[in-house]
């Protein structure tokens, strides 16, 4: 997963934005169309997107709409579009913040420095007894660590965080091993089989990690049952 995703039709603008983001420590990818925006965030992911309204095809607010519809990834419009129904547009449609072009760089990085403090605490997911903690990348269940590797705790902490929804096999394996050429599918499948073996009661019935036959699987909860 990528920290911010830049959706934007303007090739000079972009690589301008990329070269101070990835000077301030981020991880940034592009896209230059609302399609190829959604393409992306849905295989790979992103920590944050910084989003123009004005693009070829699927507009700004089209992307903003799609993406809250299952996720609550940060969103900052930037748009040359100043007008006040515009902004109304955005901030209903869930933008984080609407920033008016041209724009002060400064001030930008200061917004995104800020989005990604706050969201900090939203790296710690409770449910019931299960508490997952990717700042130290941590998982207890009662009280008492359990030993997980870094990509199990990234799985659960992603299952957790879209409690009661289904999530594709591709979307899953694509957002926690997407970036890694040696790994394999299969790799998903046995990942899941590791975390019943450590979270649920027991791990040939399981609760908590539901398989949703061809299509993916959904975390429950502990007070749900299939």
């Amino acid at each position: 997963m990528v920290d911010i995703l830049i959706v934007e039709d303007n090739k000079d603008l972009s690589s301008l934005l990329s070269d101070f983001l990835r000077a301030e420590g981020y991880t940034v990818s592009c896209a230059d169309s609302g399609e190829k925006a959604l393409l992306l965030f849905d295989k790979y992911g992103a920590k944050l997107m910084l989003l123009d309204v004005n693009l070829p095809g699927l507009d700004g607010f089209a992307v903003c709409r799609r993406v809250r519809e299952q996720y609550n990834t940060p969103i900052i419009i930037l748009t040359a579009r100043i007008g006040r129904e515009d902004k109304l547009s955005g901030i209903i449609l869930g933008a984080d913040d609407y920033i008016e072009k041209p724009f002060d760089i400064d001030i930008l990085l200061a917004k995104i420095k800020g989005i990604f403090r706050r969201r900090l605490s939203l790296d710690i997911v409770t449910d019931g007894d299960l508490t997952v903690n990717l700042a130290d990348m941590t998982v207890t269940k009662g009280g008492k660590a359990l030993t997980m590797t870094a990509k199990e705790t990234e799985l659960l902490s992603l299952l957790m965080q879209n409690k009661g929804q289904t999530m594709s096999k591709d979307m899953l394996f694509n957002r926690i091993w997407g970036a890694d050429s040696d790994s394999e599918p299969q790799t998903l499948t046995v990942h899941i089989k590791w975390l019943r073996e450590k979270i649920e009661p027991d791990p040939k019935n399981p609760t908590r990690i539901l398989t949703v036959w061809g299509k993916g699987y959904r975390y429950c909860g502990q007070e749900q049952t299939p």
